[in-house]
């Protein structure tokens, strides 16, 4: 079969074939820049469109991930030059009225630090079986990506990366009809970072009209992960430059090498503290006259007045996300004694104060009652984890998009614990549970797990995830058209008041409210810091 062409508003493309886990055909359009190189004046700014190229452009290779440690291989890859993304489609248009299929754009995890689009961890054969249009794309990471000065009329006001993935999902809307996709039905999903990136989108009044439905795995933009800080002063004494100025600050920060940007270790060994601001996420930006910005008010605030975009929403959890600390926090920083650590730094609670010291006793005595925290009793710490840096602020997004829109919100929880459990598999955790990010090779063909048997038990655990996924970008609804021996239980969405989700195991079981108790107890810190914040 010869090599597909393609022609979009840039130039000519050539893709290749492949084939999904059938062996059933698709086009394969890999490294296509969607934004101009951000080299250069450019580093650190906002992206530009792309530029048109003549003749015909190799795109069989994916392009270069942005600067970085690989998420697994612990070792830096990728350029500056890296805003590519990928395309997959099971069908290209053969006339001007050919039937176009939904698209869903993967936006990856790895704490805004690390990942990319690539195949090695996203491989599209699974979902592509199912009818869909799949992009997945790289964005500006770490100081690249998330580099925010204070003053406005320098151009760095933060929020690169998201800017990014606004100009993809603008790229997708020019040009993705020409691979047989709708731009009219476009939803973006994500995990982790990913998943806090779209619910960002979902706020962002700079991404508005640009998607039509939204899957925000083990993330949102309320998570203490998901937010960095004015940095570029941190950046400067990093590198033993000395100045107050910004325009200095940018000007020599221009100028440095990538690899001793990087060098400069912004990204904190204790990633898995909620008590303390990140240097190095997004923000809210000042409102400027010099440049739209991609988030300029509180997100909640933003909900609660009903200016976020109101699409179908689809989120969740996984049952012990906490499992993380295992895969990035080094074995002595792992356990927590002193429980003001574990105090999250949004609540605004001086360290030391009576306030302070009387939560850090709660949380300890809610969790590990009269016992000493201890690696022997991991399971507690898994527990505290989970919901200390995902689960309470996902399940309050839920909650919170429920009662402010018209439109469906579909919540989960992941409990599957198999062999495709990626993670786990890879750093050998014989723990019970599934650990954040489990569920990617559910999803997508990734280079540790390998492929599956579509006809074992653990494949139609597979099938049911790629049919509700791309259920719910065709329809808005995760369900099937009519229920069957791959999934039969109705997943009901939250309404009425009612915290309704799918428990999604070997044995499929709906409920409400899951893991409560354990929310309650945070609804009652979070209520009682925030009476005395009042006296």
């Amino acid at each position: 079969m010869a090599d597909p062409i393609v022609e979009i508003q840039q130039g000519k493309l050539r893709g290749r074939v492949d084939s999904d886990y059938r062996g059933v055909t698709f086009y394969s359009f890999q490294g296509i820049p969607y934004a101009k190189p951000p080299l250069g004046k450019l580093r650190f700014k906002a992206p530009q469109p792309p530029e048109a190229w003549s003749g015909i452009r190799d795109a069989t290779k994916e392009g270069s991930e942005c600067y970085s440690m690989h998420m697994l291989l612990n070792t830096i890859v990728g350029s500056e030059d890296c805003l590519f993304l990928n395309v997959y489609t099971p069908e290209l248009p053969s006339h001007e009225n050919h039937p176009l299929k939904p698209v869903m754009v993967w936006i990856h995890g790895g704490g805004y630090t690390s990942g990319s689009g690539n195949s090695d961890l996203y491989g599209p054969h699974y979902l592509i079986a199912e009818d869909v249009v799949v992009v997945t794309i790289n964005y500006r990471l770490g100081v690249l990506g998330f580099l925010c000065l204070d003053d406005p009329k320098l151009g760095v006001p933060g929020n690169a990366g998201l800017k990014d993935q606004v100009m993809a999902l603008k790229w997708v809307q020019e040009n993705i009809k020409h691979f047989g996709g709708d731009p009219n039905n476009v939803t973006i999903f994500g995990e982790s970072a990913g998943a806090s990136s779209v619910h960002f989108l979902v706020v962002s009044p700079m991404a508005k009209g640009l998607f039509h439905k939204a899957i925000a795995q083990s993330g949102c933009c309320f998570n203490t992960w998901a937010w960095g800080n004015v940095n570029g002063k941190i950046l400067c004494d990093k590198l033993q430059y000395s100045t107050d100025d910004e325009s200095e600050m940018l000007e020599f920060l221009r100028e440095v090498p990538v690899d001793k940007l990087y060098s400069t270790h912004l990204i904190p060994a204790d990633v898995m503290r909620v008590d303390l601001r990140r240097p190095l996420g997004p923000v809210i930006e000042k409102i400027s006259p010099y440049e739209p910005a991609f988030l300029a008010e509180d997100p909640m605030d933003i909900i609660l007045q009903g200016k976020h975009q109101k699409v179908p929403f689809l989120l969740g959890y996984l049952s012990r996300e906490g499992m993380l600390i295992d895969v990035i926090v080094p074995k002595d920083r792992q356990l927590i004694t002193d429980f003001e650590e574990a105090i999250p730094f949004n609540l605004g609670i001086p360290k030391g104060t009576p306030l302070s010291l009387k939560t850090a006793e709660k949380i300890k005595q809610f969790y590990y009652s009269d016992k000493q925290p201890s690696l022997d009793d991991k399971d507690t710490l898994y527990k505290l984890q989970t919901d200390n840096f995902f689960f309470r602020e996902i399940y309050i997004t839920a909650k919170q998009h429920a009662s402010t829109s018209s439109e469906p919100v579909y919540f989960y929880k992941f409990c599957i614990d198999g062999p495709l459990n990626m993670f786990k598999k890879l750093l050998g955790i014989d723990a019970p549970g599934a650990c954040h990010a489990d569920e990617l090779s559910y999803l997508f063909k990734t280079s540790i797990v390998g492929g599956f048997d579509p006809n074992s038990y653990e494949g139609k655990n597979v099938l049911r995830m790629i049919r509700w996924w791309t259920n719910f970008a065709k329809y808005g609804d995760p369900n099937p058209r009519e229920l069957d021996n791959i999934i039969d239980v109705y997943w009901e969405p939250i309404r009425d008041n009612k915290m309704n989700y799918m428990e999604i195991d070997y044995q499929l079981k709906t409920g409400e409210d899951p893991d409560g108790d354990r929310m309650r107890f945070w609804d009652e810190i979070y209520s009682q810091s925030i009476a005395t914040s009042n006296l």
